[in-house]
């Protein structure tokens, strides 16, 4: 059984092999492509939808429920396009266009998908927005600057009264429509009477009007600082990400049985473009995840994946974080997962190497055969896709090589290798935003995406890139050192495990670099011995987790050659990552330098050499 499973797995059975050319040019600069040619891509993503509504009308298409004792709610290749259809007649007939696009506030969910379909299927943009900024905001501050921006047409939400303070918070700003997916609310336009919509021939028309340079949907930031800006997503952007997916991952032209549950927001490009597409293109099956790696929430995802097993399981660090914990304490769970997926995707960060190596051990314990663990890199500008490791890494990190018709120049930047991106997966630029839109690329028509990469091995292209860090994060210290903030921050993390659930460093213009941490408060407060009702001030200054941080830091000292390599001091913050301060996306992912505007004074009590709060490397 178990050299079965490995032959059905084997990464050389998954995926094409890379093959790749390096150019290397007399300015220093390196352009790096695929010898793959990028094959016809589809006009639209309606495309897809159409085409298996035919080939396979009855498969499920989109999957949700409202609770994890509740039956799964689906929706068929042949419905979908049904509802698809009639909901882009009613887009139609309010006159939505990209100067009044549909905007979505709701999380992930059938109605959000079919609606986002409907739109796109008729040349008209969508532009999901995180729910964070309508649920979790305060100030409403980013929610207002985006439907500024957009002046949609038709503003869809899961219900009027979760979004009710969105919602006025916004109305002076817009004259949409406002959708509900509640079939109690009075005070919109239901959903399901906009998908009973009479088709028209209007719509026909309308669709084949579509073409891959029309806007399927605008992206937004994340907005750090500033506005977040609104990233122009063509139908060509999209339909060339996913051929080249489908060309690298070369299993899914011959299964028909991809079934995908996840979570990842739509909001985001990784969610949207490259899940949810990745299952449309090849007409496969999407259960809609209702849980999320959070305290509290990741209890539903667990439960929704002993309901539906998926054939790739895709996550962020903090969600394999937090399910290897639960495998290990699962044997049917543990044996079922190992059992049915073919592999692991990570993606948005790097994995810290000890949650790698975590579910490596507990893959080959438990199937006689190491999961295969891939990853990606891009950004809401490539689509996502611009790299793909669509091969077996020897370790957390490698990105891969660039997708077919996608090429990569690395520019030297001090001691690093600024990676720069051209293809048909890049945006052409930022909605209403023509002069941020020409500082973005350079001479060449290269994406100036802001990362730094690293070879593998620079005499062997074909083995891989590792993501090198953002160009404008890294800093020196007065010894002339440079500090890689992200490849500081994933050793801290792994150093620090499990107690650290984020890391931002710090140590700009001094002598040390220093950590602010985002502490795992469940995991502090299991080690301290501590009740749940303990004070999370109380959790962070027991003397139990301080000593772990402290060993943490020294053996992170031990692995390091140099002094930009390790910590010598670290905070344990109590206050969570702010949404409203733009230092947290929905994904988890932290912002670097929001932070560290944000708590200065954080970052002052670290420098204070009187101050009992910071903890020392131990030793």
């Amino acid at each position: 059984m178990t050299s079965l499973a490995a032959r059905r797995d084997d990464p050389e059975t998954l995926f094409a092999v890379p093959a790749i050319v390096a150019d290397r040019r007399a300015d220093g600069s390196i352009v790096l492509k695929s010898t793959m040619p990028l094959r016809e891509c589809a006009r639209c993503v309606g495309d897809w939808l159409e085409h298996w509504a035919t080939q396979t009308p009855d498969r499920i298409f989109l999957g949700e429920r409202a609770s994890v004792d509740a039956p799964w709610t689906t929706v068929t290749y042949r419905q979908a396009v049904g509802q698809v259809r009639a909901a882009a007649a009613w887009i139609l007939a309010q006159g939505l266009s990209a100067e009044r696009p549909l905007v979505i506030l709701a999380d992930n969910g059938i109605d959000h998908a079919l609606l986002t379909l409907a739109a796109q299927h008729v040349g008209v943009p969508s532009a999901a927005i995180s729910p964070a900024y309508s649920l979790m905001s305060k100030d409403f501050d980013k929610l207002k600057s985006m439907i500024t921006l957009l002046q949609p047409g038709a503003i869809y939400v899961s219900g009027t009264k979760p979004f009710a303070a969105a919602l006025s918070a916004i109305q002076p700003l817009h004259s949409a429509r406002i959708i509900s997916g509640n079939a109690a609310d009075a005070d919109a336009i239901l959903f399901r009477t906009i998908a009973a919509t009479p088709e028209t021939p209007a719509v026909e028309r309308a669709f084949a009007a579509v073409t891959p340079d029309t806007i399927a949907k605008f992206l937004f930031t994340s907005g750090s600082t500033g506005t977040p800006k609104a990233v122009i997503n063509t139908q060509r952007m999209l339909t060339s990400s996913q051929q080249a997916k489908a060309q690298t991952w070369a299993f899914l032209e011959a299964a028909r049985d991809l079934v995908i549950l996840d979570w990842l927001p739509w909001s985001h490009t990784f969610g949207a473009n490259h899940n949810f597409n990745l299952v449309l293109r090849n007409g496969g099956t999407l259960y809609v995840d209702g849980g999320k790696p959070a305290p509290g929430l990741f209890a539903t995802s667990l439960a929704n994946l002993r309901s539906v097993m998926p054939t790739i399981y895709f996550n962020v660090p903090r969600g394999f974080d937090m399910l290897i914990a639960a495998l290990r304490g699962d044997d049917e769970l543990r044996r079922r997962f190992f059992g049915e997926v073919k592999f692991a995707f990570y993606a948005g960060a790097a994995l810290p190497q000890n949650l790698w190596d975590g579910l490596e051990e507990l893959s080959i314990k438990t199937s006689g055969r190491a999961l295969p663990m891939v990853s990606a890199w891009g950004s809401t500008e490539t689509s996502p896709l611009a790299t793909d490791c669509h091969f077996q890494a020897k370790r957390s990190g490698n990105i891969g090589v660039p997708i077919p018709g996608t090429e990569l120049k690395l520019v030297p930047s001090g001691d690093k290798l600024e990676v720069r991106v051209r293809g048909p997966n890049v945006t052409p630029g930022y909605w209403k935003a023509p002069e941020l839109t020409a500082q973005t690329f350079d001479s060449d028509g290269f994406y100036l995406i802001g990362d730094a990469v690293t070879f593998a091995d620079p005499a062997r292209p074909e083995l891989g890139l590792f993501f090198d860090g953002r160009v404008a994060e890294d800093f020196k210290l007065n010894s002339g050192t440079w500090v890689s903030v992200g490849t500081l921050r994933v050793a801290g993390i792994s150093a620090l495990a499990p107690l650290a659930q984020d890391i931002v460093v710090t140590g700009h213009g001094g002598d040390e670099v220093r950590f602010l941490v985002f502490p795992n408060i469940a995991a502090c407060r299991a080690h301290a011995g501590l009740p749940e009702s303990a004070d999370v001030k109380d959790v962070i200054g027991h003397d139990k987790v301080r000593a772990v941080i402290a060993q943490g830091l020294a053996k992170l000292k031990a692995q390091s050659g140099n002094s930009s390599g390790h910590a010598t001091r670290a905070l344990l913050l109590a206050e969570p990552a702010s949404v409203d301060g733009g230092e947290i996306t929905d994904k988890g992912y932290i912002n670097q330098r929001a932070v560290l505007t944000r708590r200065a004074g954080a970052v002052a009590t670290l420098d204070d050499e009187a101050s009992a709060e910071w903890i020392g490397c131990a030793g």
